[in-house]
């Protein structure tokens, strides 16, 4: 690590009153990974804002490279080298990859205002190839995954040949091997004495790759430390101002009768053959690697998509499930990966976001009674502990957590035999994740079916009573709570070999 090439220095600024930054400083060196944690809510994403020009402070100062400056646009935080890969992606999807890495910079035939194509493409594929990327420079964004279109926008953001990178959350939807690729970046960018302030709930990728933290709390700076000096419950205790004992809350369930069972659904190429169980009070946690075919099954089962052949039977019943809308009748719910592109309608309300799935128990004809939907929401608000202002305020101005919450309260109040949670916990910080690991074993105990879908192999080990393992589409390994390692689920999902 180097001279220090950023100091923010007393950055405060309130709304409406309340201080959502005080008096917060952050420094940092040429070459190094900063760790910039916190929960939500703790002022990490304020200070970003203010970073790269999107908040003005209301005090404070900002030097960069030795120089006092103001940034007052976006515009004008990248003029200067400083870009930022954030976790809400916004890709263009109807423009093509290279329309979008290069948008609003792209070459020109000299003196003209026509684009080069060719070299357009060229240099897009350049790129495209150093971080491994399987797509074509005139491929459209809509076409990619959730993880191709996280690293396309990582792939933007060191194209701008930027002096400091921000990255928020950059490995939430990348397969193992893109991460590995990121972080070999990461290390490339390093050498070339490129700073990178890297914003991630992901415990072991913090201790992997960062050099120094700095933890938030409640606006305020808690403290700085390097990062050989702190373990996971020292970093956790800074972060929540408590110690976290147990992050896995699990409590023991009467294990009931059969709710679901799939018997050799398939859906090429996606998955083949796939039978398993799930019964009352149980948490049966699905893990494997990105593309294993975890979530598309979850989607076929839910009616999402169309499986090709296979039975579903819910309580002891065969059933159909040709639309979501079936799924729902016959008492499933799904709790989709990506929250705020199928779990939530952003511009809306909690309240209207909370009784989407259930309105017809809010209803009298065609027509919706609020009173009754306040009832149905305050109820459920309560039980699940929201954090917010009023029911009325729009649900994007919640936390990643409290918006996760309004989530599962949604599909709770459908009444359903059997919840379906996939990557439950994504992107949210190490208390909100608690709440959820607590609210699950309190589900469970009511008997409620849960099937989690997850990424996170510690968060897998922790609150299932079983455990699946998926590769290439099929089912290699079922275990039991306890009779399982992080390691032993790698090598079953990785290798070709089935695990009974």
């Amino acid at each position: 690590m180097g001279e220090t090439i950023l100091t923010m220095s007393g950055m405060t600024k309130a709304y409406f009153g309340v201080k959502a930054l005080d008096g917060v400083s952050l420094d940092i060196r040429r070459g190094e990974v900063h760790a910039l944690m916190g929960e939500n809510g703790a002022g990490k994403s304020t200070l970003m804002k203010i970073l790269t020009g999107l908040v003005k402070p209301d005090e404070g100062e900002i030097v960069f490279e030795g120089n006092s400056v103001q940034f007052a646009n976006p515009q004008a935080a990248l003029n200067l080298g400083i870009a930022m890969i954030h976790q809400e992606l916004n890709p263009i999807p109807e423009m093509t990859v290279a329309e979008n890495i290069f948008l609003g910079r792209e070459p020109r035939y000299p003196g003209t205002p026509f684009v080069n194509t060719k070299k357009l493409e060229a240099q897009t594929r350049q790129l495209l190839e150093d971080f491994q990327f399987r797509a074509e420079p005139n491929t459209k964004v809509g076409q990619l995954s959730i993880a191709q279109k996280q690293m396309l926008e990582i792939i933007k953001a060191i194209s701008y040949q930027a002096k400091l990178i921000i990255m928020d959350e950059p490995t939430s939807a990348l397969s193992e091997s893109e991460v590995k690729t990121l972080f070999q970046t990461i290390e490339k960018l390093k050498r070339q004495g490129v700073p990178i302030i890297y914003i991630s709930h992901r415990m072991e990728e913090i201790f992997a790759i960062t050099d120094r933290i700095t933890v938030l709390r409640d606006g305020k700076l808690i403290g700085v430390r390097d990062t050989a000096e702190l373990d996971s419950d020292g970093l956790i205790s800074m972060m929540v101002g408590r110690s976290l004992d147990a992050i896995y809350p699990k409590e023991d369930a009467a294990v009931g009768g059969i709710v679901l069972e799939v018997r050799g659904l398939t859906r090429r190429p996606y998955f083949e053959n796939v039978s398993f169980a799930v019964r009352e009070g149980e948490i049966l946690g699905i893990a494997g690697l990105m593309g294993a075919g975890r979530s598309e099954v979850m989607r076929a089962l839910f009616g999402i998509d169309r499986a090709d052949s296979g039975e579903v039977v819910m309580a002891g019943e065969t059933v159909r499930v040709r639309h979501p809308s079936d799924a729902i009748r016959h008492g499933m719910a799904f709790v989709t990966e990506d929250r705020k592109e199928l779990g939530l309608v952003l511009s809306r309300s909690i309240r209207e976001n909370m009784t989407l799935a259930s309105l017809s128990k809010a209803s009298k004809g065609p027509f919706v009674s609020r009173s009754a939907e306040a009832a149905m929401c305050d109820e459920m608000t309560s039980n699940i502990r929201i954090k917010m202002n009023r029911m009325e305020q729009e649900v994007l101005t919640l936390s990643g957590g409290n918006q996760q919450k309004v989530v599962i309260a949604k599909w709770l109040l459908t009444s359903p035999k059997l919840l379906i949670l996939d990557e439950p916990t994504r992107g949210i910080d190490v208390g909100a994740k608690a709440e959820i690991y607590k609210m699950m074993s309190k589900l469970a105990q009511q008997g409620l079916a849960i099937i989690m879908v997850s990424s996170e192999l510690p968060e897998v080990l922790g609150m299932s009573d079983r455990i699946l393992v998926m590769g290439e589409g099929e089912i290699r390994g079922e275990f039991a709570r306890g009779d399982i390692t992080q390691e032993q689920i790698l090598e079953c999902a990785i290798g070709g070999g089935r695990i009974a």
